[in-house]
């Protein structure tokens, strides 16, 4: 039987990229988003908002490239799958971390942040995409978000 790992989330950057390079020579950049969700409390009636923070890895071409534009704060649409790696320290402990393997980063918001500076060299679209080279043949479409459809915000 086949499987479907696949995550879509949209979400703000929590830190920078960091982008670094494997002693392969292989670029991989690294960051987290919050991704907020705001709920009901059935006993107050009150509401509150849960964030859930997701470590995401890029590799490849994307990651030289957008690990420009990820800022703090910066609102992003992912397209990935999960992954979980495990490792032991030196005392023998396993430790264990859950990661999203972006394969489509979109940039959402508008062609400004909220420093003013561009975030997509003076281009007037609402997002910006990146695709891994490592998920999708070149060439191949990519879905455009229209933020007018999106159920929030």
């Amino acid at each position: 039987m086949a499987g479907l790992n696949k995550i879509l989330l949209i979400g703000n950057a929590g830190r920078d990229a960091e982008l670094r390079y494997l002693a392969s020579g292989t670029p991989q950049a690294q960051f987290s988003l919050a991704v907020n969700n705001r709920r009901k409390n059935q006993q107050t009636g009150d509401w509150e908002d849960q964030t859930e923070w997701f470590n995401i890895v890029v590799w490849g071409d994307t990651a030289e490239r957008i690990s420009q534009y990820i800022t703090k704060g910066k609102q992003l649409f992912i397209e990935g799958r999960v992954q979980t790696r495990s490792w032991e320290d030196d005392q023998g402990q396993k430790h264990y971390r859950t990661e999203v393997i972006a394969q489509t980063i979109q940039l959402l918001g508008g062609p400004r942040d909220q420093s003013g500076d561009d975030w997509e060299g003076g281009s007037r679209s609402r997002s910006s995409g990146f695709e891994s080279s490592h998920s999708r043949p070149r060439g191949s479409a990519r879905e455009e978000i229209d933020l007018d459809d999106l159920p929030f915000e």
